[in-house]
């Protein structure tokens, strides 16, 4: 294989050291970019811009849930990642490919499978760990969702998890520096492309992905004469 850049993103000093120096044995010329933050991740992923592949955990300061993971797909949707986390429950793992991670590896997970793993990824695989084969078959519908929340554009992307706070249009205006009816056109952008009726729906929704631990997206039905400011 040819040198290659990864970054790893991981605030645990002693997991990511142990992380670094497994990707070391298996890629022995690759260069490692080590990240502990949210923000570091976004400088790091603009100060190399032909990395390889990010090795990313869900759990980092600055960041919560799927939001990170949204994140890069959004912003950067050519570059794989692969969640490396704890959590172990099929329907986590599931969501996090849905929402376009190259690969999903537990913590737990062996040398010889995480070796598997990045050489499948590396090499333009998805790798699904062997926890999904025996888990129950995913919602279809959800799925679909999260594939739609995956297609977000960039910017529909960061008026969406605006929406997570409750703020109103105006607010996300003076933030992005945008005309209010810019974002009032995002919005209803956004719920058309979700198969939602009101920002309420799409506020709740937002608010999931921030929940790793809960990775339902089923999002209740409006209710009648709610406010779609």
């Amino acid at each position: 294989m040819s040198a290659q850049t990864l970054i790893v993103a991981d605030d645990h000093p002693l997991f990511r050291g142990a992380l670094v120096q497994a990707l070391r044995r298996i890629l022995p010329d690759a260069r490692v970019v080590e990240v502990d933050a949210f923000a570091s991740l976004q400088q790091a992923v603009l100060e190399h811009p032909a990395a390889d592949l990010v090795l990313l955990d869900l759990h980092m300061p600055g960041t919560q849930g799927f939001s990170s993971l949204l994140y890069l797909r959004n912003e950067h949707p050519e570059l794989p990642v692969v969640v490396v986390s704890g959590h172990e429950e099929p329907a986590i793992m599931q969501r996090a490919l849905d929402f376009g991670a190259s690969g999903y590896i537990a913590k737990s997970a062996s040398f010889d499978e995480l070796t598997r793993a990045l050489r499948h990824v590396i090499d333009g695989g998805v790798w699904a760990p062997p926890q999904l084969a025996a888990a129950p078959a995913a919602d279809a519908q959800e799925r679909e969702l999260a594939q739609r929340i995956a297609s977000l554009t960039p910017q529909q992307f960061k008026v969406f998890m605006m929406l997570a706070d409750g703020r109103l249009n105006k607010q996300i205006a003076f933030e992005l520096d945008v005309m209010e009816a810019t974002v009032k056109a995002h919005v209803t952008a956004i719920l058309r492309k979700l198969g939602l009726i009101r920002r309420t729906q799409a506020a709740l929704l937002a608010q999931r992905l921030l929940q790793a631990e809960n990775p339902s997206l089923d999002v209740p039905p409006a209710e009648p004469g709610e406010d779609e400011e």
